[in-house]
Order: structure tokens, then C-alpha cells, then sequence
């Protein structure tokens, strides 16, 4: 693997260098537009919506559309004055229990591997969360914007878990459930009962991704 970032962690007096590597990958299957006739990749243009006119890509630049619907062309010096651009630092706020942090907020996750000199460091925060049975809540800024994450320990490598921002979560009060009562007893007896028929450990190799076997199927027998 390849680091996509370095910096390091820090926490009180303790600074623990480290490289970033994605701990996930995506295996959706992705297909691409082409010619029909001869299998050729279709290719678009920047067309401007307001001129008609093809724009190079030297002149496109970033906007922002406020709520009224005006746009708002922004410099690059205008993106560079901006707070928490990227850093090298992961700034331990604070150790929480776990339970606390709804997996609603979970985003990405990284590993985090430490430099050659900085293994005892590393090893001393693992093994400082494991014991404690906490993880670390941490801000981090790895593509300009400052967000929140945690450190929590994974088969004994660290790892960082990007955290959405409580607004980011939309209220489940938007849910319509119709008017949705409680069950009765009785009926909470026959679920129980089924649950219980079904219940089991989670084992990931007993799912197979029929979709993504399918399609390779169907590609290679064209």
C-alpha cells in the first residue's frame, strides 16, 4: 500500500509520527459509457451553462451557490485564507468510552502505521486505548477542512475513523411511519421467537457478493 498522508499523533507530551493508509476499498461494480457501434469511451466537454462556450480547464474555478440561488465565484487566494487547512497533526481532544459515539456518525477509516522510530510510541497508545477500553477523539485536517475522528484499535493496528458532523445526520423524525403503534405482548412473543430461531454470530464468509460474480461471469463469456 501506498501512504496517502504523514503526520503524527499527538497527545499530551507524546508526539507519535505516522503514515495514513485507506483501510477500505470499494468493489462496486462501475460500468463506462461508450459508442455502442465500436465500444469507444464517450467523452464530455466543460460547457459553460451561461455562454454556451467550451471552457479550458485553466479557467474553471470553484463557486458556491447560496440559498437564494446567486453564485459566488471564489480564488484560489480566497480558498487559501480560509481556517484549518491541511496539517500534519492528529490532536487527541479527549478519550471517550466507545458506546458514546453513535455508528451513525462513522465515515471512512484509515490505518495508521507509525514511522521506524516511533514504533514504542505507537504500541504505548494501542495499548494505552485497549486497556482503558476508550478511543481517542481527535481533529484532524488531511484535505483542508479541520473534521472530527477517533482512534480506536482494530486487530491491533490503530486505526482512524473519520466522524460525520452531527448535522450531517438527518433526524429521523423525517421518517414517516404511518401512524406506526406498538406491538402487543403477543406479538412481541412471536417476534422473540423468531428472532431467536435466527440468531447467530456474524461471519462475513457466509455472504457472497452474487452481483459482482455475475457480472464477471457475463464479461468474460462475452
Amino acid at each position: 500500500m501506498r501512504a496517502m498522508w504523514k503526520g503524527a499523533v499527538s497527545f499530551g507530551l507524546v508526539n507519535v509520527p505516522v503514515k495514513l493508509y485507506s483501510a477500505t476499498e470499494n468493489h462496486d461494480i462501475s460500468f463506462r459509457q461508450v459508442h455502442r457501434v465500436d465500444g469507444g469511451q464517450i467523452r464530455y466537454q466543460r460547457v459553460c451553462s451561461a455562454c454556451g462556450e467550451v471552457v479550458a480547464f485553466d479557467d474553471v474555478a470553484k463557486g458556491y451557490e447560496t440559498p437564494d440561488g446567486q453564485m459566488v465565484v471564489l480564488t484560489d487566494e480566497d480558498l487559501a485564507a480560509l481556517p484549518n487547512q491541511s496539517s500534519k497533526e492528529i490532536a487527541v481532544a479527549k478519550f471517550v468510552p466507545a458506546a458514546q459515539i453513535d455508528p451513525m456518525l462513522f465515515d471512512k477509516a484509515y490505518y495508521l502505521e507509525p514511522e521506524k522510530a516511533a514504533t514504542k510510541a505507537y504500541a504505548l497508545l494501542r495499548d494505552a486505548l485497549q486497556t482503558a477500553d476508550r478511543v481517542a477523539l481527535v481533529t484532524v485536517s488531511i484535505r483542508q477542512r479541520m473534521t472530527m475522528a477517533v482512534l480506536r484499535v482494530h486487530e491491533g493496528v490503530i486505526v482512524l475513523q473519520m466522524l460525520l458532523w452531527p448535522d450531517e445526520i438527518r433526524a429521523a423524525d423525517q421518517v414517516n411511519l404511518g401512524g406506526t403503534d406498538h406491538a402487543s405482548d403477543k406479538e412481541l412473543a412471536m417476534a422473540k421467537m423468531l428472532v431467536d430461531s435466527l440468531s447467530g454470530d456474524y461471519d462475513p464468509a457466509e455472504f457472497d457478493d452474487d452481483y459482482a460474480a455475475a457480472v464477471a461471469a457475463l464479461v468474460a463469456a462475452k
